[in-house]
């Protein structure tokens, strides 16, 4: 019983304690933050592949329908009959298109049932060195009809900028455009889709792949439990070696004991016939227990847990 507590103690020393914390607080980390936050965003991407499925599957719809919704659903084709409001024309600043800086124009759009939509005609590659505005068509003002895919706003709104003759944004967020532009703008926008009229570069849409995010949060799932796992490994490793180098020395205490014990007085020769018997024998060889020990442990220390000053006291 004491030698168990005296083995469990030598885990109070800093590094264990420490190690135990880094283990636990890296699993605790690892299971409840980075593994769901891949999860989720593998969740994410494979509802928006779906809708977008879905989206070509099914013909358009008028989107008077969808805004008539209490929650638009993302990515649904419709279709706008109206005319657009050039004169309220804003531009999303340098937000990047295909890997390069661009401006995307941002129209109010008045349908003929009264209510008015956001509509991104799409993107033109930035000037000079990725900060100047290009020249961009003007949307057209006479009535039209348009395909687009119904997006969901930007929640955050950043302070715009007026610069080279423009209004700027830097988020989509349509509470913000109307109050720029004076329009009452219902809470989604529509993506124009190609060949539309006054659309410029259509925003491509999402590849329709999952990527990574499922096998990420399944190794940081793995990851949490082999952290504490592997702890648990160690520290029963080193209770094993513990415990294995006390009872060679109680082995070894007891043979010097039995050793003394034995009677001196007019020690009988040993038979010839045993020292023949082992040729080549040195009767100084260290008892076996002994040379197993200094073999694992080496001659220098007898206990290789001790420490220097623990030596130097004895």
């Amino acid at each position: 019983m004491t030698t168990s507590k005296s083995i469990w103690k030598t885990f109070l020393s800093p590094g264990w304690v420490l190690a135990v914390v880094f283990a636990v607080l890296f699993s605790w980390f690892a299971i409840t933050w980075l593994s769901p936050w891949q999860l989720g965003k593998d969740h994410a991407i494979k509802e928006r592949n779906e809708r977008i499925e879905q989206a070509f599957a099914r013909d358009p719809v008028a989107v008077e329908d969808v805004l008539a919704s209490q929650s638009p659903e993302e990515w649904t084709r419709v279709t706008m009959r109206g005319h657009y409001l050039p004169d309220d024309e804003l531009l999303l600043r340098l937000r990047p298109v295909e890997g390069a800086p661009a401006f995307q124009s941002l129209v109010p759009f008045a349908l003929d049932s009264g209510k008015t939509v956001l509509v991104n005609r799409g993107w033109v590659p930035a000037d000079e060195g990725g900060t100047a505005v290009p020249p961009i068509d003007r949307a057209p003002a006479e009535p039209v009809t348009l395909s687009a895919m119904i997006r969901l706003a930007d929640q955050s709104a950043i302070p715009p900028i007026s610069e080279q003759g423009y209004t700027m944004v830097q988020t989509i967020n349509t509470s913000q455009v109307a109050d720029l532009t004076g329009t009452e703008l219902a809470a989604p926008y529509a993506q124009l889709l190609t060949d539309e009229p006054g659309v410029l570069n259509p925003i491509p849409l999402p590849v329709l792949d999952r990527g990574n995010h499922l096998s990420y949060g399944l190794q940081w799932i793995a990851f949490g439990i082999m952290a504490p796992a592997g702890l648990i490994y160690f520290i029963y490793s080193e209770m094993r070696e513990r415990r294995r180098y006390i009872e060679e020395q109680e082995e070894m205490a007891a043979l010097s004991a039995s050793a003394a014990s034995t009677p001196t007085d007019g020690p009988s020769p040993a038979p010839a016939a045993d020292v023949d018997a082992h040729p080549g024998v040195d009767s100084t060889t260290p008892p076996p227990t002994r040379s197993r020990a200094r073999a694992r442990y080496g001659h220098s220390r007898s206990n290789p847990w001790a420490t220097k000053a623990d030596e130097e006291r004895f």
